[in-house]
């Protein structure tokens, strides 16, 4: 059953550290006061209001049958305002998607790759963009890959790569593996602009616990993809591509409902496409996603949880998980971590190194600690409805898990 606590009172990180936290009864559903959730990089619980919307869109649905979607767009258009406030961009144009492979799927189809058949990356990217850049490079593209690490220099080098044959630059603004974020993107993106080059930034690992503005950043001409499925608590269905102004881009995988704001036919006979983010649509969608992130986005905005609030309670967790276990003196040959990266250099999750990762990851969950692991990287990742107590508990687990592999 739903908590019948209140969800409009504002918090602060005292609220969140204390036993009980103060919104754990908001998350009733997914019994976060009970379970060790440390997968919140991957999967943030969603608070109960979620369930609300999706029952409201089921009702809508179920009340107008095909009249429901002046309803459901207007539930896209709160998620769109929902991004934009993230993104610091109030006048962004937001392009909507089931996923961030979808998008990313129209916005390659629209470079002009044969005129310039080069893309730029890292070797650190989101597994979207890394399979599809691998499979576009067997049918000829050429794919630079710079190397993600170190992290302080990645766009210096980025930037160095970029040529009058480079049609797109793209790489995270928080690497997934490592956490790192990275800096000075905005001179990757004075370049790509002086050299006709498109440039995307992943903001999938920012968005809610790592500082990210468009504005502040000097990325008002690049592309910005992300979503909702983590640190946004919004759940599956709710990804978004930040189109910069005036984009004339053709995207070749087209929506009908980019149609629905196109003025006029072409002059020959040509496809015409919508405006804003309409440019970038789709055709027709499962509203519910869109229902259940108004409720959310609306939760957090009565609860006070902002950017700011939410970076202060990442970077107090993560460095509670990182001061834990360093206490443990655990044998580095079996698990260490990157003591040379300052804390506000990372994103919301703590890496871990380890050659048994993923046996770690498996014994872990087996005692109640959700986690994942990339490689030979198990990931740590804390969430605002965790209290101090929960961070602790995981961390000794992780050392009797430890022990036994010793």
């Amino acid at each position: 059953m739903a908590s019948d606590e209140p969800a409009s009172q504002q918090v602060s990180l005292a609220d969140l550290c204390t036993s009980p936290n103060a919104i754990a009864p908001n998350y009733s559903r997914f019994r976060v006061s009970e379970r060790l959730l440390l997968s919140a990089h991957s999967h943030q619980a969603w608070p109960d209001c979620g369930f609300e919307g999706q029952q409201e869109a089921w009702l809508d649905a179920a009340e107008l049958v095909d009249r429901k979607w002046s309803r459901a767009f207007a539930k896209a258009e709160a998620v769109r305002e929902g991004f934009r406030h993230l993104l610091d961009d109030p006048d962004a144009d937001i392009a909507l998607g089931a996923n961030t492979h979808d998008l990313v799927v129209r916005l390659l189809s629209a470079l002009p790759l044969r005129g310039r058949p080069r893309i730029v990356t890292t070797d650190g990217e989101f597994h979207t963009l890394r399979r599809q850049l691998d499979r576009l490079e067997e049918e000829g593209i050429e794919i630079v890959r710079v190397p993600a690490a170190p992290a302080r220099t990645l766009a210096e080098r980025l930037g160095r790569e970029v040529d009058s044959r480079t049609a797109l630059v793209a790489v995270s603004a928080v690497m997934f593996r490592s956490a790192h974020r990275i800096p000075q993107l905005g001179a990757v993106a004075s370049v790509c602009a002086d050299d006709g080059a498109q440039f995307l930034v992943d903001a999938y690992h920012a968005l809610n616990v790592a500082p990210f503005s468009v504005r502040q950043d000097g990325l008002g001409s690049a592309f910005v993809i992300g979503g909702g499925y983590k640190y946004c608590q919004l759940g599956e269905g709710n990804c978004f591509l930040r189109l910069p102004p005036e984009c004339d881009l053709r995207p070749v995988i087209t929506g009908w409902y980019s149609e629905f704001s196109a003025l006029e036919e072409g002059a020959s006979g040509e496809v015409m496409y919508g405006t804003g983010g309409d440019r970038f649509a789709g055709a027709t969608y499962d509203p519910t996603s869109h229902y259940r992130a108004a409720k959310v986005f609306a939760y957090f905005e009565a609860r006070g949880m902002d950017a700011s609030l939410l970076r202060e309670v990442s970077q107090h967790q993560v460095g509670l998980l990182a001061s834990e276990f360093d206490n443990l003196d655990l044998d580095p040959a079996l698990i260490t971590r990157d003591r040379d990266t300052p804390l506000d250099e990372l994103g919301g999750f703590l890496a871990l190194h380890s050659p048994r990762a993923g046996e770690l990851s498996e014994r872990l969950y087996a005692r109640g600690v959700s986690n994942d692991y990339r490689d030979d990287t198990l990931r740590l990742g804390p969430a605002p409805y965790l209290a101090d107590d929960q961070l602790r508990e995981a961390i000794a687990c992780l050392e009797t898990t430890v022990e036994e592999l010793a």
